[in-house]
């Protein structure tokens, strides 16, 4: 599971075990939560951070096998 990432230079970036995002100021940051929690809190743990102005495109990754 988790997002690629497509930015506004054509580049694309895998962010591996991401299970949401948040908008953070200029920031979109991917986070992995716990799975019994859900949500985005202080035991959640940030991936990576891209500048939104330079997000063209975000799209979820299931993993294999997942219907």
């Amino acid at each position: 599971m988790g997002y690629e990432v497509t930015t506004n230079d054509g580049s694309r970036e895998v962010v591996t075990g991401a299970d949401t995002y948040q908008l953070e100021g200029p920031l979109t940051t991917f986070f992995r939560t716990e799975a019994e929690r859900r949500v985005i809190d202080c035991w959640s743990v940030r991936l990576a951070s891209f500048r939104t102005l330079d997000v063209v495109r975000i799209r979820r990754l299931e993993e294999r096998g997942a219907a």
